[in-house]
């Protein structure tokens, strides 16, 4: 539950229809009910369709568990619900475990409110460490990712034969053809064609993808970001904007309503789609024909395939309920192959986060090159911890600073130097 969960969060309406867990609690952190059983409370956020996928896991842990009370605390928006979560931790009244955004975990971190994750019964090693980097600090891993989204490029083959395109993009990509040339080669063409040439939202993912599949980086190993004196970096961003411009790419942030990416994509308008797995429910949803959509992994200057943002959600432990075993045994369930088998199988709307559960994203066989997801997510990269340590700096940099230079087409030299500074001084001890 990340991208989508974030972005169009519907209201919480109807909670009493989404079963077992949601449990009416008023607060408060572990304690011990007057029968002497375990209680864990825990919380996400989500709409009520999404909040309908943890009944599985939380039947299932109750099944195993009948003398722990398990109490679901959700909130509907991405935003109030940290803004929740900060003020119960910092009031010592935090649910026992609960979800942190990829953009908060590293700053959460930082306020020494968190239980290290050695307590649990997982294995670190199942999970792949490219997206565990921004959940350490000094040595110890604090969140896991309780499920993933790499952005892959969904394609609609009914409007690309529109706009005269003949050749298959993911075909492309099998050979390390997938080109950037050949990609804004198909969104010229859609253009031409008075369709939408693609669609990305505007978030951290998307900018430094824009950057890193280009051949470019965004921090150093150290920390400090380098992307303004990255070549590279400087170079895809400008050739992404200029199309920006144009309207050969478009912001999904910006679409009009009635028009948005969903609209544009069911309708066979919109050529290609920056999205997470939860774009199978749209297709699904509108009851369009399955085989003419399809994924392809970002093209790249030489066609290779490159490491490109994966958005992440992360579960932790209140350090109030580190001694809270219950909250632990919930903890490692939820997150492990079993609990994210019975989240995510079917239509879930992620991507599993760890070794073993592979198969739910590939056991339908749509999109068909659905593999595609999984390698996406074992080559890209978390948030990067410098930013995501800093309250609200990847949404700042994203809408005051990304947003306008997409609606400019020029000037990436200046934008990225500008947000140099604002990160040199965002992180200044």
């Amino acid at each position: 539950m990340t991208i989508l969960t974030r972005r169009r969060v519907g209201a919480l309406a109807g909670l009493a229809a989404l079963g077992i867990g949601l449990t009416a609690c008023s607060g408060g952190n572990s304690s011990t009910p007057a029968d002497g059983d375990s209680k864990v409370v825990w919380s996400t956020w989500g709409s009520p369709e999404e909040l309908k996928m943890f009944d599985r896991v939380q039947e299932s842990f109750k099944e195993a568990n009948p003398d722990v009370e398990l109490v679901f605390q959700p909130t509907p928006s991405y935003s109030d619900y940290h803004s929740k979560l900060l003020t119960q931790l910092s009031s010592g009244t935090a649910p026992d475990v609960f979800y942190v955004g990829d953009d908060r975990i590293a700053s959460v971190i930082r306020n020494d409110v968190l239980a290290p994750v050695s307590s649990s019964s997982l294995n670190e090693g199942d999970f792949a460490e490219n997206v565990l980097d921004v959940a350490r600090w000094e040595g110890e891993l604090y969140a896991l990712p309780n499920d993933v989204n790499p952005d892959a490029l969904w394609y609609d083959k009914e409007a690309l034969k529109a706009a005269g395109i003949t050749e298959d993009p993911a075909e492309l990509a099998a050979n390390d053809e997938w080109t950037t040339e050949k990609f804004f080669e198909m969104t010229g063409k859609l253009a031409d064609a008075g369709l939408t040439g693609a669609v990305y939202w505007n978030y951290w993912a998307t900018h430094d993808s824009i950057m890193t599949a280009g051949g470019g980086q965004v921090y150093d190993d150290e920390g400090a970001y380098v992307a303004n004196t990255d070549a590279k970096s400087v170079a895809a961003l400008d050739e992404y904007a200029a199309r920006f411009a144009t309207g050969e790419l478009k912001l999904a942030d910006l679409l009009p309503e009635g028009s948005g990416e969903d609209t544009l994509l069911v309708t066979h308008q919109l050529g290609f789609l920056a999205q997470g797995r939860y774009t199978i429910g749209t297709i699904r949803g509108a009851g369009v024909d399955e085989s003419l959509y399809d994924i392809v992994r970002w093209p790249t200057p030489d066609g290779k395939a490159a490491p490109t943002g994966v958005a992440a959600s992360y579960l932790a432990v209140s350090k109030d309920a580190a001694e809270n075993g219950a909250a632990w045994d919930f903890y490692s369930f939820f997150l492990s192959d079993e609990g994210q088998q019975l989240r995510l199988e079917g239509t879930g709307n992620a991507v599993p986060s760890i070794a073993g559960a592979d198969d739910i994203v590939l056991a339908d066989g749509f999109p068909a090159h659905a593999q595609t997801m999984l390698d996406m997510r074992d080559l890209g990269y978390s948030n990067f911890a410098t930013e995501a340590a800093v309250p609200d700096l990847s949404n700042q940099i994203a809408v005051e600073y990304m947003q306008p230079l997409y609606e400019a087409g020029s000037g990436a030299q200046e934008t990225l130097d500008a947000v140099a500074e604002l990160v040199e001084e965002k992180t200044a001890s």
